[in-house]
């Protein structure tokens, strides 16, 4: 069984933080082992182990970047060594303008060319955003296809490199 299975929610990159919060806390109400202290040790277990999927289906599902890598592993198009996957060559291309102007704030920091660079990124960000909100808001495994589940998986990796440039620029941003 799947989290959202589990959660009694549809596979999608954005759910119903409502009901899943909710059927969290009923989880929670229902099968907390301390309910089952007095029963045997099977009940016990059981308890345990659902408690133990209960909150780790919530940490996942209740975090949009976790829950698009859980969506992407279930429909096989991320593996769990997800540094092992590689990013499209022209984005890699697109971010050395980038990359330097960072690497040139590291050797001469200068504050305005740092609010430069970080509207840049925020602008690429929200580009790269752009291109797969629709895919977020539509998708259902009904309708799911292989090229949507693609971009997704590019967006999610393309994600994932943004953060390291985020970090390297609020490393010496403060300094």
């Amino acid at each position: 069984m799947n989290y959202f299975e589990f959660m009694g929610l549809p596979v999608a990159f954005n759910i119903d933080e409502a009901a899943l919060r909710k059927k969290y806390y009923a989880n929670s109400r229902d099968i907390h082992p301390d309910l089952f202290s007095l029963s045997d040790e099977g009940q016990r277990a059981w308890a345990l182990e659902q408690t133990t999927l209960n909150n780790e289906a919530w940490a996942v599902l209740s975090d949009a970047d976790k829950r698009m890598a859980y969506v992407l592993r279930l429909k096989g198009k991320l593996t769990d060594e997800a540094k092992n996957e590689t990013l499209p060559q022209d984005f890699l291309m697109e971010m050395m303008d980038i990359n330097e102007a960072i690497m040139d704030l590291q050797m001469d920091f200068d504050q305005e060319r740092y609010e430069k660079t970080l509207r840049e990124v925020d602008e690429l960000e929200k580009n790269l955003q752009d291109s797969v909100q629709n895919i977020f808001d539509n998708y259902s495994e009904s309708t799911e296809n292989d090229e949507d589940l693609e971009k997704v998986k590019n967006f999610f990796l393309k994600k994932k490199y943004f953060l390291r440039i985020r970090k390297n620029l609020f490393t010496f941003a403060s300094a």
